[in-house]
């Protein structure tokens, strides 16, 4: 019978995870870190998947800020806009 790699390594152990974790808290650091790990062939792959599946949802995050604090923006540019007596720049 033969055995798939990746069940032949131990799996993580929970200091791992946590180290993990924290380095990816680091603003730059970890952003980079994870985009290492989603694609280097020597990451183990439980690992490889997780930061995969953060970069994922980071980059959702990202795109939904970026939406609303363009909404927001627009909504308080329209207003200074209402203000403004165009007439009086001629």
């Amino acid at each position: 019978m033969i055995i798939p790699e990746e069940f032949k390594r131990p799996p993580l152990s929970l200091g791992d995870w946590v180290i993990n974790v924290i380095v990816t808290k680091i603003p730059l650091i970890g952003f980079i870190m994870l985009i290492v790990w989603a694609v280097d062939n020597n990451t183990e792959p439980s690992k490889a998947n997780w930061a995969k599946a953060e970069l994922i949802v980071k980059l959702i995050g990202f795109a939904i800020g970026i939406i609303i604090i363009s909404i927001i923006g627009f909504g308080v540019f329209a207003n200074f806009a209402d203000e403004i007596d165009w007439s009086k720049l001629d």
